[in-house]
């Protein structure tokens, strides 16, 4: 109910904010860069808010807690973007634009076709970017409000709508300095949190009533003979019931996943209707029984010539069995056999979540809706000798945290994934693997840099170049920097958000190492990895944090759609088809246009539910990078630039970007293909894309200079 509270609140006060600033907003200029009237460091932590989108919070967070050191690049290629939006973009743009990017790249030349060309780049740059969004805040409100995924989806894309539509630049603007501000603040909170708890190697965890309860460790089998499983299982409580080989995830070997049943005591509670299990820590309310079926059932069976033992019922999908005179609901699960290095074979317990061909939901055997769920997992399983600690280390400091991780005797535990098929049914099964220390800190893990692998290193340096050059060219970012009257203005703003944005970054490794370090992670979803470690200090701070996550959506969609707004009313509409619109008229386009983005932002939200988001916005940055990076720097810098080459440059990096992303192996594995079926074996563009684009420019301008005069090229080189 707290964060119900808190969230209510927040999203009251965003419309009362809407309501009082759009009186503000009537004019062209007060509606898409609010008369260019912000304060240099007010825009600067707008800038910070706008660029801390979910893919910030939500996204990097999840990577780290999940891929290591790997998932932490994402922060440094974000970061290091600001280098270039400082040194080479920030002062010359202002002084070129007027309200979005595509008036700086047509300020030199009399081409409608540029504003055609840059208002598609803006609408396919901020779509890319507004869907890892949209996941995040379905991701964020299921938890919060109870509702299923699309509602969460649907209630932001309204909240943002509203914002926008109300105010434009001007709540804008105030919705992401108050969210940076507090997100910054919190965020160090948080962190402080985790350095005072200390790491342990069996922490506490949250279970489905929110009660504190031991972190579960996964059960684990030593089997003497593979060819006869019963027999080696006699005495453990389970019986065989399958065997399962499936590809590894390498494809380079077989899988073998066993089956087993178990039988689990049903205690009835006061009610005399519900029946639960403890089962992983949890205490599951799995039957509810007000027909008295299994009192029934116990009382005929019992009464049968051999006891009834043996015998089973099935109650709202869960199968009971009589066994020591009570009811014991028979669970099947699975188990992942591993082979050890020293010989002998071991079954180690995992969870998994199964959907039948009938459409029903299995959770760790037992039926979805009667309340079971994935235990949460991930732990520092054993500390290295050097670090001189035994299970327990007590307030650890921010660089004695981060040496106990990359200790190489360290042992992490992390949760990993697979799905496979099973009797037609679909089965996703979640399993603990342990890592060194050593390893989760090295980078390279997961992009295979450190592999033989040529695809693994481009795929490695793509993403880089993305998030390097990206940064510059995205367009809610371009955008603010036409809020601020001057370009000495726009300058100390960008000095400002590189300031805030290095602050956050440095906390997300330790939010990311304190979400496997206190057990919390979720093995379906790495997106919500830091408002689960906020739940573990408690109820308040997973209010707040969440709150602020949704705010962090709220800050990121808003000027995306704004600028949205801006490439259809002022490039499209007035700058391409000529229809001559005043302020007015382009005030009320920008607002159409901001329900319409937001209505298609919501359904791909929908579509894209459980992908993470760090990697959706990466799409993002590669579009940026490939289609307007080259175009800025070429109008900027060299004075032979002609308009068809930036029209030719802008058009080849958009289709060789997206082309590469959906064909690439990332990508065929969300059409239901293995990665190895890609078209392309690249799954980051910018690599091909970007260069490409830079040719397609340098070519074009050179075989159409005839068609530029010498006063372009003296304006041109007066802008450089």
């Amino acid at each position: 109910m707290l964060a119900i509270a808190i969230f209510t609140v927040f999203v009251g006060f965003l419309f009362w904010l809407s309501w009082f600033l759009g009186k503000k907003a009537q004019s062209a200029d007060g509606f898409f860069v609010a008369g260019g009237e912000i304060h240099w460091f007010v825009n600067g932590i707008a800038l910070t808010g706008g660029y801390l989108s979910a893919a910030s919070f939500l996204g990097i967070c999840g990577m780290i807690a999940f891929k290591g050191f790997d998932g932490y690049l994402y922060s440094i290629g974000f970061l290091s973007g600001w280098v270039v939006a400082l040194f080479v973009v920030a002062e010359p743009l202002r002084r070129l634009g007027k309200y979005t990017f595509a008036d700086a790249l047509g300020s030199r030349f009399k081409s409608k076709t540029i504003h055609l060309a840059a208002g598609i780049s803006t609408l396919v740059i901020c779509m890319c970017y507004l869907v890892p969004q949209m996941v995040g805040a379905g991701v964020l409100i299921e938890p919060l409000l109870g509702i299923p995924h699309h509602w969460g989806v649907i209630v932001v894309g309204v909240v943002v709508i509203v914002i926008v539509a109300s105010a434009g630049m001007s709540s804008t603007t105030y919705v992401q300095f108050i969210k940076a501000g507090m997100l910054i603040l919190f965020s160090g909170l948080l962190v402080t949190a985790v350095c005072v708890r200390g790491l342990h190697s069996e922490p506490d965890t949250i279970n489905t009533s929110g009660e504190k309860v031991a972190h579960y460790q996964f059960k684990k089998l030593t089997i003497d003979d593979e060819a006869g499983l019963q027999e080696s299982l006699n005495g453990t409580g389970y019986s065989y019931v399958d065997t399962v080989e499936v590809d590894s995830l390498d494809g380079e070997s077989m899988q073998k996943w066993v089956v087993l049943s178990e039988l689990s005591p049903l205690e009835v509670d006061e009610d005399g209707e519900t029946y639960h299990l403890i089962r992983r820590g949890q205490r599951l309310p799995v039957v509810r029984d007000p027909e008295g079926a299994i009192a029934a059932f116990m009382s005929d069976v019992a009464g049968t010539d051999i006891g009834g033992e043996g015998r089973e019922v099935t109650v709202q999908s869960v199968r009971v069995v009589k066994k020591d005179g009570g009811p014991y609901a028979k669970i099947e699960g699975w188990w992942r056999m591993e082979e050890r290095p020293g010989g002998g074979t071991v079954l180690v317990e995992t969870q998994d979540v199964t959907k039948t061909s009938a459409g029903d939901i299995y959770v760790n055997g037992l039926p979805a809706v009667n309340g079971s769920a994935l235990a949460p997992m991930g732990r520092i399983a054993e500390f290295g000798s050097r670090t001189g600690h035994d299970g327990k280390t007590g307030p650890v400091g921010p660089l004695r945290l981060l040496s106990i991780f990359s200790d190489p005797e360290t042992e992490i535990e992390l949760p990993r994934g697979t799905d496979i098929s099973y009797k037609g049914s679909e089965v996703e099964l979640y399993y603990p693997e342990m890592v060194a220390g050593n390893e989760l800190m090295r980078p390279g893990g997961h992009f295979k840099i450190a592999t033989s692998s040529i695809w693994g290193k481009l795929d490695f340096i793509s993403l880089m170049l993305a998030l390097f050059f990206g940064t510059a060219a995205l367009p809610h970012v371009l955008i603010r920097y036409y809020t601020v009257k001057d370009s000495t203005a726009a300058r100390r703003s960008t000095i400002v958000a590189i300031s805030a944005i290095g602050l956050f970054y440095i906390m997300t490794l330790y939010l990311g190492l304190g979400a496997i370090a206190n057990g919390v992670l979720n093995p379906q979803s790495d997106n919500m990895s830091a408002p689960l470690l906020a739940l573990s200090f408690g109820k308040v701070l997973f209010a707040i944090i969440t709150a602020l996550a949704f705010a962090t959506v709220l800050g990121t969609v808003s000027g995306l759609i704004i600028a949205a707004s801006g490439a259809v009313a002022n490039d499209l509409m007035d700058k391409f088809m000529h229809r001559s619109m005043s302020g007015k008229a382009k005030v009320v386009t920008a607002k159409i246009t901001a329900v319409s983005v937001g209505v298609v932002a919501v359904i791909l939200g929908i579509l894209f539910k459980g992908v993470n988001v760090g990697f959706l916005v990466g799409w993002a940055f590669a579009v940026a990078a490939s289609a307007n990076f080259p175009a800025i720097i070429m109008v900027l810098f060299w004075k032979r630039t002609t308009a068809a080459g930036i029209i030719c440059s802008i058009l080849v990096g958009i289709a060789a970007s997206l082309g590469i992303i959906l064909a690439g192996p990332d990508m065929f594995k969300l059409y239901g293909f293995s990665s190895s079926d890609a078209w392309i074996p690249l799954g980051q563009p910018a690599i091909l894309s970007m260069p490409l684009s830079f040719v397609t420019l340098i070519v074009v301008s050179l075989m159409t200079q005839e068609s530029k005069s010498e006063e372009d090229l003296a304006e041109l080189s007066k802008a450089g």
